[in-house]
């Protein structure tokens, strides 16, 4: 597995190596000893979670608050998504900034998100089947939700046009100023 880092500290792609043969392919999704080694800290993932979505739908931008903050291992297997995360970090040097990626079942390519950051994906094929590893519960009550098109963060979404939102993302998403962040 190839690790690259991004422009923000942290946020690292995952790229597995393919065996393709005539009977498909193989390829180790993730080993822990090789992320914590590329990470330089462990992380220890307890839940597993997927999605289905269908093309415009946008969903985020999620975290939880406090210790229920999650750090996420995130791929496609199958279709296409713009795969976004957004530094709440106060303090950091990037602080307010993104990374987004495009993330696909045909470039296997998966994106790590650390702790103290907002997430969110839209996604660009007909269909998209997203799976993430979360090393921590899912806690409801410390659920936060950030304005996709917050003007702060600027995001180059590459749909503009056609997007479906969650009532929960429209209605109680806030603006990143309004935002509890990490200190």
């Amino acid at each position: 597995m190839e690790f690259q880092q991004t422009g923000i500290a942290g946020v690292v792609v995952a790229t597995p190596r393919v065996f393709e043969d005539g009977r498909g392919y193989f390829m180790e999704t993730w080993r822990e000893e090789l992320l914590n080694e590329a990470l330089g800290y462990p992380v220890r993932f307890v839940q597993d979670n997927e999605s289905r979505s269908v093309r415009g739908v946008l969903r985020g931008l999620h975290y939880q608050r406090g210790a229920a903050s999650q750090a996420k291992l995130v791929r496609v297997l199958q279709g296409e998504v713009y795969d976004v995360a957004v530094d709440l970090r106060v303090g950091s040097p990037t602080f307010g900034h993104y990374v987004g990626v495009r993330l696909s079942a045909e470039n296997h390519r998966q994106l790590f998100v650390p702790r103290g950051f907002a997430h969110g994906f839209q996604v660009l094929s007909d269909v998209a089947v997203f799976a993430y590893k979360v090393d921590n519960r899912y806690a409801p009550e410390t659920e936060a939700s950030i304005r996709y098109d917050d003007p702060d963060l600027a995001i180059d979404w590459p749909l503009k046009e056609g997007l479906i939102l969650s009532d929960k993302d429209l209605q109680r998403a806030v603006s990143f100023a309004q935002a509890e962040k990490f200190g």
